[in-house]
């Protein structure tokens, strides 16, 4: 089968998916539809609806585009059975059920931003970050029952630099998920697919961690963790959804803060932990077991983000204040 003669159904919704799906349809492949999430309400009174990027995309490309609420409707089943698919790619969607993912005789795939079997859920790359791997990578596999748990087509590993945050992973990840997922493709047209079992991938000296939802009270900061972890996990979250933390004055005041970027210090001190050290001009360090976390970048609640020594030249003195 050449590729213009395959037909593919493409599912995805954020930024990430739009590479894939980009790259597609530049490569020449036969995209016959693209399934994306429901326009969403934004505005103070939610009364604009904002299309996903995937959609946006879709529509530059004047490419079928569905919007299911609820993905066992019957309507969109039989729209999509209509479609004829040859084969269906997933990337940064929802979970499927059977009777979607089961339908083309060439299977479904997804694209999943780690090295299964690690992190399997919503939010891989920002629990790869804030657990301080040192590497991550995406893989494509073939999606079965269980979420994540499909037996893995291919795999490409990257390296996490001390220094990046989830954008810069994140953006890493897009880009090489592009390439994987047409080379994916490519090995499915020619028959040379030799799928392998996440089981028989599984090391027996590595304990497997989980890749749950991320919520708001997910991010706040625990500045009994030490500096390396506390390090990585503001970066983990950075800078979508964000840390944050309450930023308690001496008068009594309690203000949310937002954090992005610091840098890790490590320094014996007899100070309590979360106690605010600085200069009221260039430095706002916060103490932690084993050291300080010097936070660069910051946004307090109704403000815009800014960095440090921005924030302190219009904040009244910080001394004697505390983070908790």
């Amino acid at each position: 089968m050449e590729k213009k003669d395959l037909r593919i159904v493409y599912m995805g919704t954020p930024d990430f998916a739009v590479e894939s799906l980009k790259r597609l349809v530049e490569g020449g492949y036969n995209v016959v539809a693209v399934v994306t999430m429901p326009d969403k309400p934004v505005g103070r009174h939610a009364s604009v609806l904002q299309p996903s990027p995937v959609k946006e995309y879709a529509l530059s490309q004047n490419l079928k585009v569905l919007q299911p609420e609820k993905l066992k409707d019957e309507a969109f089943v039989a729209e999509l059975q209509s479609l004829n698919a040859d084969l269906q790619i997933v990337v940064a969607f929802r979970m499927l059920p059977e009777v979607v993912w089961n339908m083309p005789p060439m299977g479904t795939f997804n694209l999943h931003a780690s090295l299964l079997p690690q992190y399997r859920g919503a939010a891989p790359i920002n629990w790869a970050v804030i657990n301080g791997d040192k590497e991550t990578g995406i893989t494509t596999f073939f999606l079965k029952h269980e979420i994540d748990t499909g037996e893995v087509i291919q795999q490409v590993r990257v390296p996490i630099d001390d220094t990046d945050d989830v954008e810069i992973v994140h953006d890493k990840l897009m880009m090489l998920g592009g390439d994987l997922v047409v080379e994916t493709v490519d090995a499915i047209i020619a028959g040379t697919v030799k799928s392998i079992p996440q089981e028989e991938m599984q090391k027996s000296d590595i304990t497997l961690r989980p890749a749950p939802k991320i919520f708001k009270e997910t991010c706040r900061i625990d500045w009994n963790m030490g500096a390396k972890r506390v390090y990585d996990f503001i970066r983990g979250l950075s800078p979508y959804p964000a840390a944050w933390t309450e930023l308690c004055t001496k008068e009594g005041d309690r203000l949310v803060l937002k954090v992005y970027k610091t840098v890790k210090i490590f320094q014996g001190h007899n100070l309590r932990v979360g106690e605010v050290i600085t200069d009221n001009k260039t430095y706002f360090k916060i103490a932690v077991k084993d050291g300080f976390i010097d936070i660069i970048q910051l946004q307090l609640a109704g403000k815009k983000k800014m960095m440090t020594v921005d924030f302190l030249r219009g904040y009244r003195s910080a001394e004697g204040n505390y983070v908790e």
